[in-house]
């Protein structure tokens, strides 16, 4: 069995380690949660996004009510602000965003043309669907933040795993996020030197914590105790850590999903770059979503955190080892026989002739080879099932 070997990073500030980020995967969907998270919906430590968003579900309570008893009012004091008034309720709810696009997708309304009206008017259209349109139970979920709003409308059957019982489970296994544990938020890539340093200051700018009214979104990384799978053709070492990231919505938004991976960098635009065996589950928030959760998706995050990575390193020396071309012709047919057009196998074969100085021998270089194809590809539906057949090939190795 191949030994591991764990690399300590320095824990000087000006510490780091060399890394290739022109192999694997770049994914950017952390990039994409960055760029768009405004200052109040990031998070310097799980503490905090802990406390938001355990206290807005304490503020906050769920009823079912009948869909056609819903009552739309529009406010006298402020006429560009729309109320609901719900049966039973001691107060009128004001909407949220999310939530008037779901009570007017509710009666199939157009959310977009009734926020252009004035609200007596939106009113008077919201009102005449509700009444009109087939009545159904509805989940409500009303915070208490200074006013009553109405967060969510979704069937009676939503099966609604809070925010906080997933920062709860990251919680267990990754204390603060900041480095009390090996899980921390991640540092940032040099480019200019190619250096990855793990010791970087937790800021808004740098923080890969989120969450606002209508999610959740975390980021970590294991990058103190970088892993080495083999050498790059330099003889240096071929350096990864662990990541994962996982995101959920209590108010019907997204799914509630976990990913996790091995990866070389991440950068400051927080794309993660040189990702390899990357992961992922994710669950709908249907009638029994809280105990797939609960025995599923949490159970997983902590083996992965847990779990040795001895069986990636076996994976990446093993697709290293296997020679599978020794000429052009193999070359041609291997990636041939695995349906890639005469156009797709001559970049492929050119890419890693480029990369790596000589052609593709085995699995790995294959790998690498339409990896990189892949990231040059503007169509992220063309890029994403080459990543796919990438991965695919490795998998079939350890299988």
């Amino acid at each position: 069995m191949t030994q591991i070997q764990v690399l300590d990073a320095s824990p000087d500030r000006s510490g780091g380690y060399k890394v290739d980020v022109g192999r694997g995967q770049r994914i950017d969907r952390v990039s994409s949660e960055w760029f768009s998270r405004p200052a109040d919906q990031r998070y310097l430590s799980l503490t905090d996004l802990m406390t938001a968003v355990k206290g807005s579900a304490e503020r906050s309570r769920t009823r079912t009510v009948e869909s056609a008893a819903i009552r739309v009012e529009a406010n006298r004091d402020d006429p560009e602000r729309l109320a609901l008034v719900l049966p039973d309720a001691e107060q009128p709810v004001a909407p949220t965003h999310w939530s008037f696009g779901q009570l007017a997708s509710l009666v199939s309304a157009p959310a977009a043309y009734l926020r252009q009206l004035p609200a007596p008017l939106a009113a008077i259209n919201l009102q005449y669907g509700l009444s009109n349109h087939r009545a159904e139970q509805v989940k409500t979920l009303e915070t208490e933040d200074g006013r009553t709003e109405l967060r969510a409308v979704t069937g009676p059957d939503y099966g609604r795993i809070y925010d906080h019982d997933l920062v709860a489970a990251v919680q267990r296994i990754a204390g603060n996020g900041t480095g009390d544990t090996r899980w921390k938020v991640p540092g940032v890539l040099d480019w200019s030197t190619g250096v990855y340093n793990p010791m970087v200051d937790v800021t808004q700018d740098t923080t890969t914590l989120y969450a606002s009214d209508r999610d959740v979104f975390l980021f970590l990384v294991d990058d103190l105790n970088p892993i080495e799978a083999g050498k790059l053709p330099d003889g240096s070492p071929d350096l990864f850590f662990r990541g994962f990231y996982c995101w959920n919505s209590e108010v019907g938004a997204k799914t509630l999903g976990i990913a996790s991976f091995y990866l070389r960098a991440v950068c400051q635009n927080r794309n993660l770059w040189g990702v390899e065996d990357f992961q992922e589950i994710s669950i709908r928030h249907s009638k029994y979503a809280a105990n797939r959760f609960a025995h599923e998706a949490a159970p997983a995050l902590a083996r992965f955190a847990d779990s040795s990575p001895q069986p990636f390193v076996d994976g990446i020396r093993q697709a290293r080892e296997r020679i599978v071309a020794r000429s052009d012709e193999d070359r041609t047919d291997f990636l041939r026989k695995r349906g890639f057009g005469k156009a797709e196998t001559a970049k492929i074969v050119e890419t890693v002739l480029a990369e790596e100085g000589r052609p593709p021998e085995s699995v790995f270089d294959f790998v690498q080879g339409i990896t990189a194809y892949a990231r040059g590809k503007p169509q992220q539906d063309a890029r994403l099932d080459l990543e796919s057949r990438a991965k695919k090939l490795l998998d079939r190795l350890a299988a």
